[in-house]
């Protein structure tokens, strides 16, 4: 199997908001999404973590 589930975390407060699963062949690299995030109130970026 090629999807792996993957932890989103945002990049303002550092917390660990969202998970989701991506394609390992299509996107080898680290996903980045704008997502919303409640502890700030307001949609900022969402990077992969480990």
């Amino acid at each position: 199997m090629a999807r792996e589930i993957i932890t989103l975390a945002c990049t303002e407060c550092k917390r660990k908001n969202y998970t989701t699963e991506k394609e390992k062949r299509n996107t080898p690299g680290r996903l980045e999404k704008k997502k919303y995030c409640k502890w700030e109130r307001k949609h900022t970026l969402h990077k992969e973590t480990k």
